[in-house]
């Protein structure tokens, strides 16, 4: 990866424990005495600034859930007579291949990236040249046969969704469409912010959630609170690493 490029980062003093997700934005500011706020769901105005989305997430921030989901997945594994380096491996919602590269640390077999932002597959290029054995920019939903036909042909053992689950940016139906194209008895990990699997919850996706780890489509063999990031005020906020094995296919 080429030297990440050091950026002017302002955290606002604004509490948004209160608020959604989606409202919490950063400031940029650049050599001229300019500034722009920035959202932190606006992936694409990230990915397009080379270094800043390392330097608010995973060094500001302190984000952890590539490497924590990871290795994880490989001790589960391990656990079940397994190895994650004998994987052929679907990251869904690649982003800019930080799961991908802490996947490619345990040397999985294959591994493939697939991302709705055109983006994120040009920083990933930019960034992380060579990591994927193939990385397509695309709505997996879509109706797009020739991308559905080119993905089953990897024969994906073991799928991994990190950070991308239950705030718009992968609906229930685009993660349906990603565990499907795992075979029978392969491998699922995903991470998920703690409160979607709260009993309070009674939201479309956290129904989803919920009934997927039931029992029905995968057998679960290990579900973990842990520390995803801090806040902008500094707390930590806490996600759930869910990994497990896929029983059947999962229908609507």
């Amino acid at each position: 990866m080429p030297p990440i490029q050091r950026h002017r980062i302002r955290l606002p003093d604004v509490d948004f424990s209160r608020k959604l997700e989606s409202d919490v934005y950063f400031m940029l500011d650049d050599a001229d005495g300019g500034s722009r706020r920035i959202r932190f769901h606006d992936y694409d105005a990230i990915y397009a600034v080379p270094g800043l989305y390392e330097q608010i997430f995973y060094e500001r921030l302190k984000c952890d859930s590539p490497r924590f989901l990871a290795q994880r997945l490989e001790e589960v594994l391990a656990a079940a007579g397994d190895d994650l380096n004998r994987q052929r491996v679907f990251d869904f919602g690649a982003g800019n291949g930080m799961m991908g590269e802490a996947l490619a640390h345990h040397g999985v077999s294959r591994l493939v990236g697939l991302d709705i932002s055109a983006a994120a597959e040009s920083a990933l290029h930019r960034d992380r040249p060579g990591l994927y054995d193939a990385y397509y920019a695309a709505d997996i939903t879509g109706d797009a046969p020739s991308l559905r036909e080119a993905l089953r042909r990897w024969h994906f053992t073991c799928l991994t969704t990190v950070a991308a689950l239950g705030y718009h940016d992968i609906p229930a139906a685009a993660f349906r469409e990603a565990f499907n194209l795992v075979g029978d008895g392969g491998w699922i990990a995903f991470n998920i912010k703690e409160t979607f699997l709260g009993e309070s919850d009674d939201s479309g996706f956290a129904v989803f959630i919920k009934r997927l780890i039931a029992g029905e489509f995968l057998q679960l063999y290990h579900l973990e609170r842990y520390r995803h990031r801090i806040s902008i005020e500094g707390n930590p906020l806490y996600y759930c690493a869910v990994i497990g094995r896929k029983l059947a296919p999962l229908v609507a």
